[in-house]
């Protein structure tokens, strides 16, 4: 059996004192929206939003073709910190794209704190990179969008939900897929998206990373035609969680695609297994919820 209750109560024990950021109320995320093109959406724990989908690019793995929600959705978050903000993100980049990024954000002060793969054999490839910086939030919002100008990652206004939006997860037994995995899910276009929180507190640098800044387990289901479903998405777990959830998911038929970091001074110290699989949406769903078991996360419904 899991011990998750432990796992959470020795953490808490040991856990530091996070630093307390300064209300949501006290950061003008208007400006910030004016500047990033777009208006950001407040998620719990005081975090503003933002994503940046791939609409460009045109992925396609192992005959799949991936829907931005599926795994090219870039995005950034902010958080009130310290009489400013901390934004953290994730920019999906072509190969091409790489370096120029790179410089840019380099020139306006914003840490580069991962680079990698997230996928395999995909075509084109695809690179991650993920980011954070600290200061005034409008400045480190004109350092981000200054970065994305130097990919094809769309900046326009977004454009509206289609009239047909109900229909999202179109092809796929969603209930079913709760129900192997036990955890409820929402919809985003054609993929539905399942969000699993660890149980202990994450910080990174003394600050508190809410679950909507990349810290809880993120699964992700696409149909794939002839009955099937491609699911992709990525494990945080702890080093003494890495191998049981890699055995669980080969197990089950699912690849680890990448095993790395994504935050520099982060504690726990965690690690990000990205994994890929086509097959039945229960069967998959069966071998990610074998993986969870091994994992420390919060109850369902908790």
């Amino acid at each position: 059996m899991r011990a998750t209750t432990l796992a959470f109560a020795a953490f808490a024990l040991a856990a530091p004192i996070l630093a307390t950021p300064a209300g949501a109320a006290d950061v003008d995320w208007k400006r910030v929206d004016e500047v990033l093109g777009r208006p950001g959406a407040d998620q719990p724990g005081g975090v503003h939003k933002f994503g940046f989908p791939r609409t460009d690019l045109k992925v396609t793995l192992d005959g799949v073709a991936i829907e931005p929600a599926l795994a090219l959705g870039s995005w950034l978050a902010f958080q009130p910190a310290g009489g400013g903000a901390m934004a953290m993100g994730d920019l999906v980049l072509t190969q091409e794209e790489v370096n120029p990024v790179m410089s840019r954000l380099a020139e306006g002060g914003i840490e580069i704190t991962a680079l990698h793969n997230h996928l395999l054999r995909s075509q084109p490839a695809t690179m991650y990179m993920h980011v954070e910086g600290h200061g005034d939030p409008v400045q480190l919002a004109q350092a981000l969008r200054a970065a994305l100008e130097r990919s094809g990652t769309p900046l326009g206004a977004p454009a509206k939900p289609s009239p047909d939006a109900g229909a999202q997860g179109a092809g796929l037994d969603t209930a079913a897929i709760e129900r192997a995995l036990g955890r409820k899910g929402t919809a985003n276009g054609k993929v539905f998206q399942v969000s699993v929180p660890r149980a202990e507190p994450v910080a990174d640098g003394g600050m508190a990373v809410p679950p909507a800044v990349g810290s809880a387990e993120a699964i992700n289901f696409q149909a794939a035609g002839e009955g099937k479903a491609a699911a992709t998405g990525d494990f945080v777990l702890t080093a003494q969680e890495v191998n049981p959830v890699l055995h669980a998911l080969r197990e089950h038929g699912i690849e680890v695609t990448a095993i790395h970091n994504h935050m520099l001074d982060d504690e726990p110290r965690l690690f990000f297994m990205h994994f890929w699989g086509v097959d039945a949406p229960e069967k998959l769903a069966e071998g990610l919820k074998a993986a969870l078991d091994k994992v420390a996360v919060k109850m369902a419904g908790g």
